[in-house]
């Protein structure tokens, strides 16, 4: 029964929301918004789940002094630190502290992260782009072409602006199209093999 609950509500949530996709009538409409509001509150009761999750794993980190625990201590201070400066009584979302660490600390990490995402990008562009095949040589020149179009002087020419906007709408809009089909599929197949009991690792190992 421990097992059996939950794939039997997933199984008639799932079964419920196709059809309710195929029956336009006020009840299902009714309905369907009913589960759309439970889903926010399931979203609110997981985001529980991950700060406890956080707090446990930090813990866990710092009695055992395992690698790098010190990170830990800076994780737990942000976490309870934001929540404290959150309160009504500390002033709320828009009180100094909270919008100071946010403007001063979290906005810099995040620009930190992109700016050595850049550099692995680069790298991989550095690897793709050599002309070791027929395939690599168009993809190097096509990126020529793209940079080409945007750079900080403007596009080149007339004729690299019509050849980039060929490049972006036909080869490069067809190959989004099949990427997002196939993600498309990938969702429907994955989708069904939870309706249907088959993938079962969101019930853990027990």
């Amino acid at each position: 029964m421990k097992r059996q609950l939950p794939l039997l509500v997933v199984f008639l949530a799932g079964v419920f929301m196709v059809i309710q996709y195929f029956v336009p009538a006020e009840f299902s409409e009714k309905a369907y918004e009913f589960l759309i509001d439970w889903t926010i509150i399931i979203g609110i009761f997981a985001l529980a789940l991950g700060i406890w999750s956080l707090i446990r794993v930090s813990y866990h980190k710092i009695k055992t002094k395992q690698e790098g625990y010190f990170y830990s201590y800076v994780a737990l201070a942000g976490l309870f630190g934001m929540i404290l400066f959150g309160f009504t009584f500390m002033g709320g979302l828009e009180s100094y502290m909270f919008t100071h660490f946010f403007d001063h600390i979290m906005i810099p990490i995040q620009s930190t992260m992109f700016s050595l995402l850049a550099f692995f990008i680069a790298s991989a562009a550095y690897r793709a782009f050599r002309a070791r095949s027929v395939l690599s040589s168009v993809l190097l020149i096509a990126a020529f072409i793209l940079m080409a179009r945007v750079i900080p002087m403007g596009p080149l020419s007339d004729a690299v602006t019509v050849v980039s906007n060929w490049i972006l709408l036909v080869p490069n809009l067809a190959a989004k199209r099949a990427i997002w089909i196939g993600v498309g599929l990938g969702i429907v197949a994955t989708a069904l093999k939870v309706v249907l009991g088959i993938e079962r690792s969101y019930l853990g190992r027990d």
